[in-house]
């Protein structure tokens, strides 16, 4: 069964293109270990929650975007042996200034429990 692990982030809104190739770069480290597919979603509505939202669990100030983002991999030892690898590969050494605050990272890993495919479908 495949796994997924999926990050929510907060980045200055300007620094939107330098995220973009900096999740590309990463991208293809994540697919030489194992992924199947990457997603990185810009926020566009992103909505005040009363509780909680997306904004408020990262910290996000009124200049800066929340990133939404997830990783699929085959299973979870595939995942799990990626992060060992990702541990000491150079092309995963955040830069010195990196488009967004690793401190204020959620991130996890998420088994799923139902999934439907909807490529190529149409309506």
């Amino acid at each position: 069964m495949s796994y997924v692990s999926g990050f929510v982030i907060a980045v200055p809104t300007d620094r939107k293109e330098d995220y973009r190739k900096m999740a590309a770069d990463a991208a293809e480290v994540f697919r030489d270990y194992g992924a199947t597919e990457i997603m990185e979603a810009w926020g566009e509505d992103v909505r005040e929650g009363e509780v909680t939202d997306f904004r408020r669990a990262v910290q996000a100030t009124e200049d800066e975007t929340v990133v939404f983002a997830w990783i699929v991999w085959p299973d979870k030892a595939t995942a799990d042996a990626a992060e060992k690898k990702m541990e000491s590969d150079e092309r995963m050494k955040p830069p010195v200034d990196a488009p967004f605050d690793m401190k204020r990272m959620i991130y996890g890993g998420f088994t799923p429990i139902f999934e439907m495919g909807c490529k190529g479908v149409k309506k």
